[in-house]
């Protein structure tokens, strides 16, 4: 029995929910573009970041087994019986996190909009450096993190390149789920 209140809800305007997953290596950009999706598309968005369940939620490491995948599983599958949108994002290594792949596959099917950050690691090392924490680690724990083309492979993900400016990637996103406005993106969307 579903109390009170407790009831599935969906935005009209996305009656089927869906999954934003924003992937790629530390410093990309992922965090920023989760923040300016949910602001942009309201409530009802859920953000999932891999960092807070892991280094603030549990304290855990990162790695085959780790801690933090049971919990991401599980706030999934709250996101998909509770909100219109549901953004994933993190690192998310293709290889550590892949049940969570598949379960997003399951719940998800083809309402998955995956991206993947393809930058050269001199480009997140310098968006690293224009974060406020910036000074909790560096560029030798950037380059032990690093991994090149982490691509899931199982579900489809497309590329952010360097080029692309924050309002380029949000009206990308935006466009792909059904809901194209957002102030201030101008002309052509990719």
């Amino acid at each position: 029995m579903i109390a009170r209140g407790q009831e599935k809800r969906h935005k009209p305007e996305f009656p089927i929910p869906k999954l934003i997953i924003l992937r790629g290596n530390s410093g990309s950009g992922k965090s920023t573009v989760a923040k300016a999706l949910q602001h942009h598309i309201g409530r009802d968005t859920m953000i999932i970041p891999q960092d807070t369940v892991r280094r603030e939620l549990l304290w855990a490491h990162d790695g085959p087994g780790t801690a933090a995948l049971p919990l991401l599983m599980d706030l999934l599958r709250y996101g998909h019986e509770h909100s219109a949108i549901t953004i994933l994002e993190g690192i998310l290594n293709a290889e550590w996190y892949r049940p969570l792949f598949y379960l997003a596959q399951d719940l998800y099917g083809k309402e998955i909009y995956a991206y993947y950050y393809d930058l050269p690691f001199s480009e997140t090392l310098k968006r690293h450096e224009t974060k406020p924490n910036h000074a909790d680690f560096g560029e030798a724990d950037m380059r032990r993190w690093w991994k090149e083309k982490d691509y899931i492979g199982i579900i489809p993900e497309t590329m952010i390149h360097q080029s692309q400016s924050l309002e380029e990637t949000l009206g990308l996103i935006l466009k792909n789920i059904g809901k194209e406005s957002f102030p201030g993106i101008e002309g052509e969307r990719r």
